[in-house]
């Protein structure tokens, strides 16, 4: 397969175009997740307060029981 018919595929059909959306979602997907744990290694002593019950993606303590 030469750089033309991959061109072709990626530019010209609507599959290709497709193609290109999903793989900039997926990459924008991992960057932004890579980015946010790095921030929050970074920045322990900053986030919600104790007595604020927010949900997290991230969040990697044991629920509490009181």
């Amino acid at each position: 397969m030469d750089f033309a018919a991959i061109y072709h595929f990626l530019f010209e059909t609507y599959a290709g175009i497709g193609v290109l959306v999903a793989i900039s979602l997926v990459l924008c997907i991992i960057i932004a997740a890579v980015l946010e744990l790095r921030t929050r290694k970074t920045y322990v002593d900053r986030g919600p307060s104790e007595e604020e019950d927010e949900w997290s993606i991230f969040d990697d303590e044991e629920e509490k029981s009181e």
